[in-house]
């Protein structure tokens, strides 16, 4: 175990030197020290924290700000007020005639109704900087520390944090007591820094979405009753203590003699640590050769085990595949822990509400897209959850053996919205959507068609190779956008700024058609129509009467390129499409009467919102 340590610090410290590296890219580091008592009569925690700070940035920072997301779980919060005023939001109604209102289902009013001993809090006793107590201001979730000291560019800082907390009665990812049963979903469960970064302070209250967090390496002691299992992220260190399939059965436990015992967690280069705890909890592992032993802790019961059986042989059979098409998982272990409102995933463990092997996909692959990209999901949740629906598609039909359209789900979502009028531009902040209908299609559904519409630009065999170079170049530094755009665009040899700019900051929808089909001379001249505002390039596969089959391909001027061809159908390149034109006409070697159809992007991954003018039939 020791040679493993020194080899994996040896690791992460290659990762941190990358990091820092970086050209114009500074990022903060931390390093937590967190010992935690918890109550399971009372269902509270006493706790400290000892942090290492390092400001790698050249700004003097006169205060910090501190997550405390539990007090989210209190009446009257920005969390209950937001979810009531979307609820009167009518979406529409159901097959039933009842009104559809934009609730989040898992939140609704229930916050509201939490009585003192239900609510969550975050209480903090102090914030010491060098030994120094600091002024407090509290901001319901989040904690201003006015320092006294202000911390240097390019200084390490250490800060101690005193605090106690109330689980909450399980709302919305975190708390105790949820509808299956699980005791403890500890999830944004301790005083956590906000991320400093190029963008300035991420200080975003907490009201129902995501996270963003500092990288750091993570030491966390939980003293708990002893009858509870835990699991979380991190790899335990005295797993011959705790006994619970931790360790092989061979091995005489050292148990403690009291009625408590004491987990110790570490995990290193991550950026939040979850833990759940039940006293019926049991475990399933799988080691995979050359990668992670994965963990499946769930609730015991004969109605169980075979569901996570099943999930934990997927997963094993799963994971080759995702390792060569999206990279490897860098770190010791993975666990699938049993708790929560559903899926929600933490580096190095996700809290899963059942066996599901979609939502255990889905969830699996955020450990790329959030738990090693860390992307501000603030500001960019398409880049977490979109990117993750599209693996988690990709990965589902490789299971299934299934070659039809894998993002059928994704596109049809989009087109609803699209429909309905109430779609917002995917760069606008997750906390600021208008709906929370808007936000789910963005960030899940126009997320994931980024990357299928990408493969159609570029192709297929390039949209793979920029995987694994966004994987190779940007884990652990927390990417934008345009980062990602910058390794498309060197990958493929083509300019995607255009696309960025359409699919990200504006509505603008697809819609291409087909228009006239005329004779000129001995030859038959197609016009293609852009009726849409967003210009793509355009595949058009030409099938004759006997048999043949031709795709005609028409770059847009602003790719400055083209994609290579696709597949065996012979294949004629076109003219680039200025994207002013509103048609664009080409001529084929053959006549009207040799054709049998023209289709626009037989394929389906372009996004056009009317299909139904992408395919004529000649008689």
């Amino acid at each position: 175990m020791r040679k493993f340590k020194i080899i994996l610090s040896i690791v992460f410290l290659l990762f941190s030197l990358s990091i820092i590296a970086q050209p114009d890219r500074w990022q903060q580091r931390i390093a937590y020290n967190i010992d935690v008592n918890m109550s399971v009569i009372n269902n509270q925690f006493k706790g400290t924290e000892k942090i290492d700070y390092w400001n790698n940035s050249p700004d003097t920072l006169s205060r910090i700000f501190i997550h405390l997301y539990w007090n989210a779980f209190q009446p009257n919060s920005m969390m209950d007020v937001r979810s009531r005023e979307l609820g009167k939001i009518v979406l529409g109604t159901d097959r039933d005639g009842n009104e559809v209102r934009d609730w989040d289902e898992r939140v609704r009013d229930r916050i509201q109704h939490l009585q003192p001993g239900e609510i969550g809090y975050d209480s903090v006793n102090y914030v010491k900087l060098n030994g120094v107590n600091q002024k407090l201001i509290y901001h319901e979730t989040i904690l201003e520390v006015d320092l006294k000291t202000p911390l240097q560019p390019h200084s390490k800082n250490s800060f101690e944090i005193a605090f106690n907390c109330q689980v909450p009665l399980q709302v919305r990812r975190s708390g105790r007591d949820n509808a299956e049963g699980v005791r403890y979903s500890m999830s944004q469960w301790y005083p956590k820094f906000v991320e400093y970064d190029y963008q300035g302070w991420n200080a975003n209250p907490y009201i129902a979405r995501e996270f963003y967090g500092v990288w750091g390496d993570y030491d966390v002691n939980i003293t708990i009753d002893k009858s509870y299992m835990l699991a979380g992220s991190g790899t335990i260190q005295n797993p011959d203590e705790v006994g619970y399939g931790y360790v092989q059965s061979t091995v005489n436990r050292q148990r403690s003699n009291g009625n408590t015992l004491t987990w110790k967690f570490a995990a290193q280069n991550v950026h939040d640590f979850v833990w759940a705890a039940d006293n019926t909890y049991t475990m399933i592992k799988r080691q995979m050769k050359d990668g992670p032993l994965f963990y499946f802790v769930y609730k015991k019961s004969s109605a169980n085990d075979s569901s996570w059986m099943a999930l934990a042989d997927t997963i094993q059979h799963a994971y080759p595949f995702i390792q060569k098409t999206f990279g490897a998982y860098p770190y010791k272990n993975y666990s699938f822990i049993q708790g929560g409102d559903g899926g929600m995933e933490y580096p190095m463990a996700t809290l899963i509400k059942s066996s599901s092997v979609g939502g255990a996909i889905h969830e699996f692959m955020h450990s790329w897209y959030q738990g090693m990209m860390g992307t501000n999901e603030s500001l960019y949740p398409w880049m977490d959850e979109g990117f993750t629906t599209y693996a988690e598609l990709r990965t589902s039909a490789h299971l299934k053996r299934d070659t039809g359209f894998a993002y059928i789900n994704s596109y049809t979502s989009y087109f609803r919205i699209v429909k309905s009028g109430k779609e917002e531009a995917l760069s606008t902040h997750a906390d600021h959507y208008n709906t929370n209908y808007a936000y789910g299609v963005a960030s899940y559904s126009k997320g994931s068609m980024f990357l299928s519409q990408l493969g159609y630009i570029v192709g297929e065999n390039n949209l793979d190779k920029i995987l694994l170079e966004y994987y190779n170049e940007w884990r652990f530094k927390h990417p934008n956008p345009n980062d990602f755009i910058r390794v498309a665009e060197k990958v493929s040899g083509i300019e995607l700024q255009w696309f960025k700019e359409y699919w990200i900051n504006t509505t603008r929808t697809i819609d291409y058609a087909i228009g006239d089909v005329n004779m000129v001379g001995n030859n038959a001249n197609i016009t293609i129509k852009r009726l849409g505002l967003m210009p793509m390039p355009v595949d058009v596969l030409i099938t004759y009467k006997d048999g043949s089959k031709e795709m005609h391909y028409i770059p847009m001027d602003l790719m400055y390129g083209a994609k290579p061809a696709e597949d065996q159908i012979k294949r004629i390149m076109h003219n680039e499409w200025p994207w002013v034109n509103p048609e664009y006409s080409f001529t084929i070697s053959k006549t009207v009467t040799d054709i049998k159809s023209i289709e626009i992007d037989p394929s389906q991954r372009m996004a056009d919102v009317n299909r139904v003018n992408n395919k004529i039939v000649v008689p």
